[in-house]
């Protein structure tokens, strides 16, 4: 069979020799008889392979032992409750930056529990950039400052970690993996698994240890206390135990390929390669300040609209799915995480010079 190239922004591409083993793993795990999925996650295998995965996790990102890795559910979105819940401990307002539609979704759940202190915002700008750091207006009695590393939907990243004086949240999932991180800089890191770790389904949170432990104290339901799953290994209910088997796979596939070092060159590489494109072409554009532009998420219009249903038309045909921007922005989006090859860029970009030479 022949693969496509899968431009989705998630659920995402999955590394092929990480599916193969899937595969493999599918009927009988390890000649035990019975799939990974009908195992009990009280079982060795399932614990053996949960312990396997955040060690992995751990030595790719260099998560230091005051730092809690917890493998839970409800996506991101959940963590959009479950941070005020857990890091306001006694205070009552919160810092966060507006960059995009996640950031927004971020400060509208965050309102249901404290005060928003919406630092800085970009959202006069359609969210084409990152507000200067001399605008923020920075709350000193916050509980912690909250941003979105990359905005998926508007291809909006951060070109470095802010610089704050309470603990720092970010949301990582679309970036996590993709390059080295100091994880010391952050009070607690997010991400949706659907992007760059396995399918959807799980969410990784990293979160420093003395941060933890106040949510009780708070009338927290028992599921949404970090220190609930930190005690229990992420395993106080049923986990997602498939999508942590595949999640550990993608760990090992990236230790395999020289880490998020290695990712970062490759990363870096594949998203020059189509800006370059975009920005030599007289018929795409890209309409993000370049500093802030996202490597891993990669909006594009075309210079007559019109043509945008032909193109997506053509692309499907040749094998390029899932190029169709977000419902709120319109245009064309490739995402091009860890698992997207360069050659499905190098392709990508032949497509759209043909395209262009044929349609501007």
């Amino acid at each position: 069979m022949a693969r496509v190239h899968n431009f989705c922004a998630g659920p995402a591409a999955l590394p092929e020799a990480v599916l193969k083993q899937a595969q493999e793993d599918l009927l009988d795990f390890q000649g035990h008889g019975l799939s990974v999925m009908e195992m009990s996650h009280r079982s060795k295998e399932i614990v053996t392979i949960a312990e396997q995965a955040e060690q992995d996790l751990r030595d790719l990102m260099g998560i230091p032992d005051t730092y809690k890795v917890l493998f839970l559910q409800g996506g991101a979105s959940s963590q959009f409750s479950m941070i005020p819940m857990n890091l306001l401990r006694g205070k009552t307002s919160a810092d966060y930056i507006n960059t995009g539609q996640w950031s927004k979704k971020a400060i509208k759940e965050a309102q249901r529990f404290c005060k928003v202190n919406v630092v800085a915002s970009s959202e006069e700008q359609s969210f084409s950039t990152v507000p200067a750091r001399s605008e923020w207006k920075l709350n000193s009695d916050a509980a912690y400052f909250h941003y979105t590393h990359n905005e998926t939907i508007g291809g909006v990243e951060f070109d470095k970690i802010p610089k704050v004086d309470v603990p720092l949240v970010t949301d990582l999932s679309s970036t996590i993996l993709s390059r080295p991180f100091d994880v010391s800089r952050f009070g607690l890191i997010y991400a949706g698994a659907q992007k760059n770790i396995g399918p959807a389904g799980i969410t990784v949170v990293i979160v420093r240890e003395d941060l933890m432990g106040a949510a009780a104290t708070n009338s927290v339901p028992s599921m949404f206390d970090y220190k609930t799953h930190a005690d229990s290994d992420s395993m106080y209910n049923t986990p997602p135990t498939f999508a942590w088997y595949l999640a550990g796979l993608v760990f090992k596939w990236l230790k395999a390929q020289g880490g998020v070092e290695a990712m970062a060159k490759i990363n870096q590489r594949k998203a020059d390669k189509l800006y370059g494109m975009i920005d030599g072409s007289g018929f795409y554009a890209n309409p993000v300040e370049p500093i802030y532009r996202s490597w891993m998420n990669v909006p594009f219009t075309l210079g007559d609209a019109s043509l945008d249903s032909e193109f997506l038309k053509q692309a499907d045909s040749n094998g390029f799915l899932n190029l169709k921007g977000h419902r709120s922005v319109g245009g064309m989006r490739a995402s091009i995480y860890n698992a997207v090859p360069e050659s499905s860029v190098d392709a990508l970009i032949g497509f759209m010079k043909d395209f262009e030479q044929n349609h501007g």
